[in-house]
């Protein structure tokens, strides 16, 4: 009897300390100087780029076990910023974002998964104006190395590169795309700088 009870308090024992040292996803800051949400639309013949300078963001990244990792994103549809005052102020109207009743774009991952080497899939839910989908996003880790500029930081990096269809969001009623002005396809690149304290 007192060898099973040892046994079981063992097991016990075993199972708290394995969840104490076990790892788990950590918290990284977004490096805002160095990190952004950029896209380009066709406009007749040129491409317009432009991006949003005002975000926010809890990443939370394990580096044993990416597919463990999670994202979530506040964009402040304000913020659109394409160089031309006019133009932006446009893209904030109801005719396309309508930023006075609907100020944030949301992004909340709910799965990741490994491709290839340094390429990964990451699934979750999108939500523009008054419209959720869920998307999958490509996006490639670019690693991770200890902070040129300032000590005791390190530094991670990724990029991703998906398409959206902007009508599928309302963002505009298609007017302007049955004239073949504006495409409804938007090319989204996110370019992300990561730190944290060593």
């Amino acid at each position: 009897m007192k060898q099973v009870i040892k046994s079981m308090i063992f097991l016990v024992a075993a199972i708290l300390f394995s969840g104490i040292t076990q790892a788990a996803p950590v918290e990284w800051n977004i490096d805002k100087a160095h990190s952004n949400f950029y896209f380009d639309i066709r406009h007749i013949f040129s491409t317009i780029r432009g991006g949003f300078d005002g975000f926010t963001g809890k990443i939370n990244i394990d580096s044993e076990k990416p597919e463990a990792s999670s994202v979530t994103f506040d964009v402040e549809v304000k913020s659109v910023n394409t160089g031309i005052n006019q133009r932006d102020n446009h893209l904030r109207t109801m005719d396309f974002f309508d930023a006075g009743e609907y100020p944030l774009m949301k992004f909340k991952s709910t799965s990741v998964k490994k491709v290839e080497g340094n390429k990964y899939v990451m699934t979750g839910d999108f939500t523009i104006k008054d419209v959720k989908k869920t998307i999958e996003v490509p996006f490639t880790y670019l690693g991770v190395k200890d902070n040129p500029s300032k000590q005791g930081e390190l530094v991670a990096g990724f990029d991703a590169l998906f398409t959206i269809d902007r009508l599928a969001y309302n963002v505009g009623d298609g007017k302007f795309y049955k004239m073949g002005l504006i495409d409804k396809d938007v090319k989204i690149f996110i370019s992300l700088e990561l730190t944290k304290k060593k």
